[in-house]
């Protein structure tokens, strides 16, 4: 496990302890129908839920990453964001809260409007292409600017509040080279705090999401805090059948395995579940 912190609103986060981080989807469209909280209601009673299960990060997303999702526009997302964090605002005002977005003017906003503490963006700063525009030498200006960086790398340089970077990358060997020049972009825009996802379902093969996590501990070299999120993804059930509905089992037995390869953070659909996955693993590999 590493030892390291993370700064929250000025507050520094222990990573030593693995943490849990509970999903709160306002969408109509998530892969799991569970995590789809719309009402005023429902995102109240998700939010108190992951807190009082022993979650301590929130993480608000409003735009399905599953595969065939429609893509929503910006002022969409912005809007469902809205109306999402200021029910948890006013719920929980002191959790750990983090925005699940690619787009760096709805990071912005999320900051700046709702002082939201962590940013997780799916894309990589959208090195593929594949959420909007192009990338590359062709990239638009606002994807990847003249200085060759990423928008969203710019964008929390100037935000200055933890990123999470997850991977696209198919194998760990490839992971490391993008996250090794992607890291010091960041540490060159001046982003101090940086949390590793490689990314399980993006961009990787049934077979190659468990290679992966079967090399996991290899990323601990970058010396930084890795997020796994596996929760009742398709790399279960296509694996053991079901769907995700049938997949918390599933879930559970690569959480232990995650936490054993030096998970810092888990991201998942079931808090209290996850809690005791990392209460016994910290216990046995306290022995």
């Amino acid at each position: 496990m590493t030892n390291m912190t993370i700064n929250s609103n000025g507050q520094l986060m222990d990573m030593s302890t693995p943490q849990v981080m509970g999903i709160l989807n306002v969408t109509p469209d998530s892969f799991y129908s569970g995590s789809r909280k719309q009402t005023g209601r429902e995102i109240a009673e998700r939010a108190n839920q992951i807190i009082s299960e022993g979650g301590t990060m929130i993480d608000v997303g409003a735009f399905s990453t599953r595969p065939g999702a429609p893509q929503v526009t910006e002022a969409e997302e912005m809007e469902r964001l809205r109306h999402g964090l200021a029910i948890v605002r006013r719920e929980q005002p002191q959790a750990v809260v983090s925005v699940d977005t690619f787009r760096p003017d709805v990071a912005r906003m999320a900051v700046e409007e709702y002082g939201v503490a962590i940013i997780n963006d799916v894309s990589e700063g959208n090195v593929n292409g594949a959420f909007g525009g192009t990338s590359g030498a062709n990239a638009p200006s606002e994807q990847l600017g003249a200085d060759g960086y990423p928008a969203m790398f710019r964008m929390m340089g100037r935000l200055q509040v933890p990123y999470i970077l997850m991977s696209v990358r198919p194998t760990v060997e490839e992971m490391l080279m993008a996250f090794s020049k992607e890291v010091q972009q960041l540490r060159d825009l001046g982003v101090k705090d940086i949390i590793l996802d490689p990314g399980f379902g993006f961009g990787k093969t049934l077979e190659q999401n468990y290679r992966l996590l079967s090399q996991l501990n290899r990323l601990q070299v970058m010396g930084l805090p890795l997020l796994v999120g596996v929760s009742r993804k398709s790399m279960v059930f296509r694996l053991v059948g079901g769907d995700p509905t049938t997949a918390l089992n599933g879930t559970t037995a690569l959480h232990v395995l995650a936490l054993e390869r030096g998970a810092s953070i888990l991201r998942v659909h079931d808090v209290r579940e996850a809690v005791e996955c990392v209460k016994i693993v910290q216990q046995t590999l306290s022995e």
